[in-house]
């Protein structure tokens, strides 16, 4: 699936988790925001495990699992922000060149 459009894909992935759904849509966004802090969560689980940081537990994870990990928190936000709106890929890619253009100057 190396060639999955990006954009169709979360639309999708957010049409399955919207009909999956028992809860009014309302609360399902406050969820999939809230599903953000959970996936961070394991960001933070994975680092401590590939680095060994609980003497206790040793080393759990790989780098390859925070990898996966990071792509389970971008997915999560690119979700929960094509819930928010229709306009999810026009929102993101003006707020990035926002970010460029702040960060890098007008030649980003």
């Amino acid at each position: 699936m190396e060639d999955t459009p990006i954009w169709p894909t979360v639309d999708r992935l957010r049409g399955w988790l919207d009909e999956a759904s028992t809860r009014p849509a309302e609360q399902e966004l406050l969820l999939r925001m809230l599903k953000l802090s959970e996936e961070v969560g394991e960001v933070a689980e994975a680092v401590v495990g590939a680095t060994g940081q609980n003497p206790r537990k040793g080393r759990t994870h790989t780098w390859q699992d925070v990898e996966s990990e990071l792509c389970d928190v971008i997915l999560t936000a690119m979700v929960a922000l094509r819930t928010l709106t229709p306009e999810a890929e026009r929102v993101f890619t003006a707020h990035l060149g926002k970010v460029a253009t702040r960060a890098l100057g007008r030649n980003g």
